[in-house]
């Protein structure tokens, strides 16, 4: 029989009766409420008397790390705290075994006051869990970009050796800046999500004791996981956590105490207009030239450019907007071009660049240089010094392998870490990059891109190469749109170079992203979807293809036919070194293999007619490996 906290029923057998009237806030919460039941095991009231500097001493259970930016905010009823989506969160505990005696096993009830002021893909309140490969176990009560949401992983929500988590989604669109009252509820054979005292959803997929992962945080304000680090931009009121699941009336009681706070308004932001995102490069032409920004309040999109710092021309694009995007034409081939952008609104407000230049692209005949890097996710100070000895070299342009964030939905992964990290190249030089598996196919890559359609692929020529750009993500099997496309391009081509660039590797040395070779010699030793395409690339003359996903480097032999050659087949190059978390070669050389390295790193390409000579760089801009290619 499951565990219920019902206030008609008192609680189930082996709790003692207890009534607790909490009249202050100042002792026990910012919202004034009478509750009735057992005391929970973890309390946390986000006020003046429980935040201590960077510590949030918790009235029941353990007490909680705060860090990032953070402020106490004041309404009509109370103080609740203000996490800025700026790296801001609350750890309780750094390992979740640390706290395992407040973590639920049998049956969960988590009771939160919230606001939301940003959609997020994967929002966090609190929780405990981990959502990579083979491990999908814990718990998490959340949001994405419209609704509240309540995930679980448990005993039986295993398929086989597999574990498998339940992502409950309500039906009650919340409003930004609003309060909701949001409970996650679980007795071991279903699954309830209640917002403001209402079941909004619910689903009998998991049974048994909840499953806690290997390795994981307990926090709030955030979704934490390995791969993921989506911080809350809103405020939290308070939360309650019991080992006991709430019946519907204990809900809409807890929900009535607090009631009077739904009605409060949205508060209202008073920002100055500013870059949210500084000026930066797509799609240069050898007559024209994309210029995009964004700023955090909707404005004129401006861009003055011309070939003296005076910058005496100007492009205007009508309307108002955050996120801009103007297109120069009619620009000279192969020359230097300074500009700068400005925003304005009806309000005289403004944001004004500093100047920066950019060359327009070269015709077939003329020497050029490109950088490659791959897999920058959220650390921007790793790529920003990538990015800046990249730019030391004065490449015409760039290629990005995929992954570009950590988490595609979240918008500070792109406004905080992507293009702060890149910063230095890419508004100096256009960018081309392919879609990773963080990106998530998010809008908000297709908000930032502008690339020829349909942008998930495309294709691009510069000098005398041709780029074919692929979404490995998606089906790029034979009889596939992106197949039946890369094969029609690749016949029509004519260029004297030919590079392909996805964000998956047909071959791989990595030690267990296709097989743990340190506990099995089994491996795919590379993604056998993205190795569908291999046989395009021999029949048409591809010359070199860029990977990324394994964040480390390898380059191949020339391989074709599943085996080796010596020249004359297409070389393979993983280059996901760009900041994400390193990763290491298995213990045995596979047939392909010809050089691997552990460490974050940069790729310079130079062209000169027929010969191609490749560079690779460390961190610290030594140079670790080099290829030249001649064609006759």
């Amino acid at each position: 029989m499951s565990n219920t906290i019902d206030r008609q029923e008192r609680f189930v057998p082996g709790w003692r009766i207890k009534i607790l009237i909490l009249l202050c806030w100042a002792a026990y919460g910012s919202e004034a409420f009478a509750h009735k039941g057992p005391d929970p095991l973890a309390r946390w009231v986000f006020d003046s008397v429980a935040i201590k500097e960077d510590k949030l001493v918790a009235r029941l259970g353990p007490d909680g790390k705060l860090s990032g930016r953070l402020s106490l905010v004041k309404d009509d009823f109370g103080e609740s705290l203000q996490f800025t989506g700026w790296a801001s969160d609350c750890v309780i505990a750094d390992e979740h075994r640390e706290v395992s005696q407040v973590l639920p096993t049998g049956a969960i009830t988590v009771s939160a006051w919230v606001s939301v002021d940003e959609r997020q893909s994967k929002g966090g309140i609190i929780g405990a869990l981990q959502d990579n490969g083979d491990e999908k176990v814990g718990w998490l009560l959340g949001y994405d970009e419209q609704v509240f949401s309540f995930t679980l992983g448990s005993e039986g929500g295993r398929r086989g050796d597999r574990d498998h988590l339940t992502f409950l989604k309500g039906n009650t669109h919340y409003e930004l800046g609003r309060w909701y009252h949001v409970v996650g509820v679980y007795d071991g054979a279903k699954m309830e999500l209640y917002v403001n005292g209402k079941l909004d959803a619910s689903s009998d997929a998991q049974s048994g004791a909840i499953r806690y992962p290997s390795t994981a945080p307990f926090t709030i304000g955030v979704y934490r996981d390995r791969n993921h680090n989506v911080f809350h931009n809103g405020r939290i009121r308070s939360i309650s956590l019991f080992d006991l699941a709430a019946n519907a009336k204990w809900v809409d009681e807890e929900f009535e105490h607090g009631i009077q706070l739904v009605n409060l308004p949205a508060p209202e932001k008073a920002t100055e207009m500013e870059f949210v995102i500084k000026p930066y490069l797509q799609y240069g032409t050898k007559d024209g030239m994309t210029v995009m920004w964004r700023t955090s309040k909707p404005g004129t999109s401006i861009v003055h450019y011309g070939e003296t710092f005076l910058c005496g021309n100007k492009q205007i694009v009508p309307g108002s907007r955050e996120v801009h995007e103007v297109r120069l034409e009619g620009l000279k081939t192969g020359t230097q071009y300074f500009y700068r952008v400005e925003t304005e609104n009806e309000a005289g407000e403004g944001a004004f660049s500093d100047g920066y230049t950019f060359t327009t692209a070269v015709d077939e005949n003329r020497p050029y240089a490109f950088a490659v890097i791959g897999d920058t996710q959220g650390n921007p100070e790793v790529s920003a010094k990538l990015a800046k000895l990249a730019w030391a070299q004065r490449p015409s342009f760039a290629v990005h392998a995929g992954d570009l964030v950590s988490t595609g939905g979240n918008p500070d992964h792109w406004t905080q870490h992507f293009f702060p990290g890149m910063e230095e190249l890419i508004s100096r030089v256009p960018f081309y990059p392919v879609l990773g598996n963080h990106e998530d196919d998010s809008p908000l890559y297709y908000q930032y891109m502008s690339l020829p359609a349909p942008e998930y692929y495309y294709q691009f020529k510069y000098g005398n190469a041709q780029f074919f750009m692929i979404d490995s993500n998606r089906n790029v099997g034979p009889g596939s749109e992106q197949y039946q496309w890369l094969e029609k391009e690749l016949s029509e081509s004519n260029s004297r170079w030919k590079f392909v660039c996805h964000h998956h590797p047909p071959y791989s040395s990595d030690e267990n992203d296709y097989g743990d070779l340190w506990k099995t010699n089994i491996s795919d030793r590379g993604d056998t979807d993205a190795r569908q395409l291999v046989g395009l690339y021999e029949k048409y003359g591809v010359d070199l293809v860029w990977n990324g996903h394994i964040h480390s480097y390898e380059r191949t032999w020339p391989v074709a036919g599943g085996a080796a050659r010596e020249q004359g087949a297409p070389i393979y190059m993983i280059t996901g070194g760009g900041g994400g978390g390193l990763e290491t070669p298995g213990p045995y050389r596979p047939f392909f293999q010809n050089h691997v390295r552990y460490g974050h790193h940069y790729v310079m390409v130079h062209i000169n007619g027929g010969v191609l000579e490749l560079r690779s760089y460390s961190l610290d801009d030594r140079l670790f490996d080099h290829l030249t290619i001649t064609k006759q």
